[in-house]
């Protein structure tokens, strides 16, 4: 099986920009939100959060009137940030890394989406 990677350069309306940075935004504050439960967890009750406990979290936070705005963007990216925090935490626990810092407004940020938050129609590319 061959896997393909595309990069592409676009010029993004303003209503798409905002719709970026929006998403950019979220995925900071779901990633943070998830690396602050899990230490905290830890340094209370010495228990591991794993992606499954994270993704829960998620869900719950979707439903919080003062979260609801989490709702308005892709969950894709949203669940690729907690799949990086995964992947971090099993490379601090391995020793490859340090612990997992948060993330700051200032770098920009990233947001990865998979092929399966897209679709191809009329030589199109739209979210689903």
């Amino acid at each position: 099986m061959v896997e393909k990677a595309y990069k592409f350069r676009f010029y993004p309306t303003p209503e798409q920009e905002n719709l970026l940075r929006r998403t950019l935004g979220c995925v900071r504050l779901i990633y943070n939100k998830a690396l602050a439960a899990r230490t905290q967890a830890w340094y209370e009750k010495q228990e591991r959060v794993g992606y499954k406990q994270t993704s829960v979290m998620l869900t719950n936070w979707k439903k919080q009137e003062d979260l609801d705005f989490l709702t308005e963007v892709s969950s894709v990216p949203l669940q690729q940030g907690l799949r990086h925090l995964q992947t971090a935490f099993t490379n601090f626990f391995s020793g490859r890394a340090k612990y997992p810092n948060f993330k700051k407004k200032r770098n920009g940020g990233s947001a990865e989406f998979t092929k399966s938050a897209f679709k191809w129609k009329d030589g199109q590319v739209s979210d689903r």
